[in-house]
C-alpha cells in the first residue's frame, strides 16, 4: 500500500465532496483529517456529513495542523494566492482549484513559492488525467489526423442566480474564470502548444463580469482554435471538443466529466469509429496523480508552471475582449 497522505480542507465548497472527499473514500492511502470554513457551524456540518475528524476555527489552523501533508484549496479564486502560499510556506503540498489564481501575476508568485519550497502545487484540471483525454491526445500525437487545422471547444451552462459567486468580479467571477477556462485548457493541452495570437469577444452581465466569452487562438503550428464559455440564462448545455486535421476528425463528447457519459468519435477518410473508455471519475485519477507527485516525484500535466501559462492566456483573452483581468481594484 502507498504510504498515507493526509489532507486538510479550506472551506466547505460545493465541489469538495466530488473533487476530494469521494475519491479519498475509495483510496485507503489518502485521508482528510481536518477542515475549517468561514463559519465554524458550516465546517462542523461538513465534517459531520463526510466523516472528517477535526474542525478548526480558521484556515490558519488547518495549515498549521501537524497531522496533514497537503491542503485542498477550493476557496473563491480571489483567495487562492494567499492561502496557497501560506500552505506552501508551512510545508504543505497544495491541490488548488481552478482557476488557479486571479491573474498571471498571482500565478507566478504561487509558482515561485512552490519552486522555492520544493513542494507539489497542482492546478485542479481533473479532466487532464482521465483516459478519455489521454486517448484524444494519443490520436492527435499519432499523426492519424494529419496536420491539425482547427480545434473547437465549448463549455456552456446557464446560470440564472444573480447572487451566484460567479457573478462577482471581486471574488474572481466571470464565465472564463469558472467554466470557460476548460475549453482554453483543452485547446492548449490537445495541441501541446501556447498560442501566438489571441482575439476575443465577450458579453458582460454585472459590471466587468463576462457571461459569455469566445476566443480565437492561433498556435505556432498554424492550428486555429475557437473556444467559448457561456453562462447566459437560457443557453443550452454543451461540453465538447472537436479536432479537425487534413486527414480526419476527432470528436469528444464530454471531455470534462466523462464518468457521467462520454463518446470518442473518429472519422478517418470516411471510416468512422466510436469508443467509450473508463467511467472511473476524473477526480479519482487526479488524486492518483497528486499522490504520485507527492510520494514519488512524478511529473504533473497541470503543475504550477502550466497554471502560469493558463492564467497568462486568460489574461490575454480578457485584454483583447476589452475587459479587465481579474484581481484589479476597480
Amino acid at each position: 500500500m502507498a504510504r498515507s497522505l493526509a489532507f486538510g480542507v479550506l472551506g466547505a465548497a460545493k465541489i469538495a465532496p466530488r473533487a476530494l472527499v469521494e475519491p479519498c473514500a475509495d483510496d485507503p492511502s489518502v485521508s482528510i483529517r481536518c477542515v475549517a470554513a468561514r463559519a465554524r457551524a458550516r465546517a462542523e456540518s461538513f465534517a459531520r456529513d463526510h466523516g472528517i475528524p477535526r474542525v478548526h476555527d480558521g484556515y490558519e489552523e488547518v495549515i498549521a495542523d501537524a497531522g496533514i501533508d497537503a491542503v485542498y484549496n477550493p476557496l473563491p479564486i480571489s483567495l487562492h494566492k494567499r492561502w496557497t502560499i501560506e500552505a506552501l510556506r508551512a510545508g504543505k503540498h497544495v491541490l488548488c482549484e481552478k482557476s488557479f489564481a486571479a491573474n498571471a501575476q498571482e500565478a507566478e508568485e504561487m509558482a515561485r513559492v512552490a519552486a522555492e519550497t520544493g513542494l507539489v502545487l497542482m492546478d485542479a484540471f481533473h479532466y487532464r488525467y482521465h483516459p478519455v483525454f489521454r486517448r484524444a491526445r494519443e490520436v492527435v500525437e499519432s499523426g492519424q489526423l494529419g496536420a491539425i487545422r482547427t480545434v473547437e471547444a465549448a463549455f456552456h451552462v446557464p446560470v440564472t442566480d444573480p447572487e451566484d459567486i460567479r457573478m462577482n468580479y471581486a471574488t474572481g467571477g466571470g464565465v472564463t474564470m469558472d467554466i470557460g477556462c476548460y475549453p482554453i485548457s483543452w485547446a492548449r493541452h490537445i495541441t501541446g502548444e501556447e498560442p501566438v495570437e489571441v482575439t476575443a469577444t465577450a458579453e458582460v452581465g454585472p459590471p466587468h463580469v463576462d457571461t459569455f466569452l469566445a476566443a480565437e487562438l492561433r498556435f505556432p503550428s498554424g492550428t486555429l482554435a475557437r473556444v467559448s464559455g457561456d453562462m447566459r440564462p437560457g443557453v443550452r448545455l454543451r461540453m465538447d471538443l472537436k479536432v479537425s486535421g487534413e486527414r480526419g476528425e476527432l470528436y469528444v463528447r464530454n471531455p470534462l466529466v466523462p464518468q457521467m457519459g462520454h463518446r470518442i468519435d473518429l472519422d478517418l477518410g470516411g471510416e468512422k469509429t466510436s469508443e467509450e473508455l473508463d467511467h472511473r471519475t476524473t477526480y479519482a485519477y487526479q488524486l492518483d496523480a497528486f499522490g504520485a507527485a507527492v510520494r514519488d516525484g512524478k511529473p504533473l500535466w497541470t503543475d504550477a508552471e502550466d497554471a502560469v501559462q493558463q492564467m497568462r492566456l486568460i489574461d490575454r483573452c480578457y485584454e483583447t475582449a476589452g475587459l479587465p483581468r481579474r484581481g484589479l481594484t476597480l
